[in-house]
């Protein structure tokens, strides 16, 4: 087991910063987590990335809803958590049959669309509230991030289109979409086991990178706690629009 413990440098120079970054989405800036397996697949293939990923996120999950509890908005959860189940059953019957690129362009084009959409002058009532949603979106939103989870790890986008505009508090929506990507996560890893994709040597590689984990946890923790209200969601808009941006070049790249 030794020997599957990864000895490349440019390994650790991409997986280090992508594990930080994704605790500190996870300590309460959800858009930036969406870097961590573009960023980890400068060094290995994205299938393998995703691999590592999915062992490391059900750990950072494990701080998420210990440090969130009581906090999230259930009733935003019930609407979004049927559709993300249908998602990942999608996902696992066709991940073969589509490639990792296509993805990445849906969900880049997605996260750009919704921000561009948000920063485009409205009315004043619809600049503060949020733009208007059907009743059945997060069935709808929640299908869409559970499969591009699955896929990429990549339902950010998705999850934020719905619950960005319900502006909720930075600490609720924290909350929120830890706990919802936890249940995700935890959906996620029967299929990724049933399909070959965890390895033993993806499995000892996220082992490797797990004392990362509470240190990204942390710093997202404690920056969420120092961030006003009104910077938090410029960060997170900001960050979901690049990460849109960057998925889209790694998908024609």
């Amino acid at each position: 087991m030794i020997e599957m413990i990864p000895t490349d440098p440019w390994f650790y120079a991409a997986a280090i910063p992508a594990v930080v970054i994704t605790g500190v989405s996870k300590g309460g800036f959800g858009g930036i987590a969406l870097l961590a397996v573009p960023l980890l697949s400068l060094a290995v293939p994205p299938t393998e990335a995703a691999a590592i990923m999915l062992p490391l996120l059900l750990f950072m999950d494990l701080f998420g809803v210990r440090a969130w509890r009581g906090q999230a908005d259930w009733g935003h959860l019930k609407k979004l958590l049927p559709g993300a189940a249908v998602g990942i059953i999608i996902g696992g019957l066709t991940a073969s049959m589509v490639s990792a690129d296509m993805v990445r362009l849906m969900v880049g084009i997605i996260a750009v669309a919704f921000c561009l959409y948000s920063w485009w002058p409205r009315k004043a009532a619809e600049a503060e509230n949020g733009p208007k949603a059907p009743s059945n979106d997060g069935q709808f939103w929640g299908a869409v991030a559970g499969y591009t989870s699955y896929i990429a790890h990549a339902g950010s986008p998705p999850f934020h289109t719905y619950l960005l505009p319900k502006k909720l508090a930075p600490g609720v929506f924290a909350a929120t979409g830890v706990w919802f990507f936890a249940l995700v996560n935890a959906g996620k890893l029967p299929a990724y086991i049933l399909a070959g994709q965890l390895t033993l040597k993806a499995a000892v590689a996220a082992a490797v990178l797990a004392p990362l984990v509470p240190i990204g946890f942390k710093l997202g923790m404690w920056l969420n706690a120092r961030v006003s209200h009104a910077l938090f969601y410029r960060i997170i808009y900001a960050a979901v629009f690049l990460s849109g941006l960057k998925l889209i070049y790694d998908a024609f790249a």
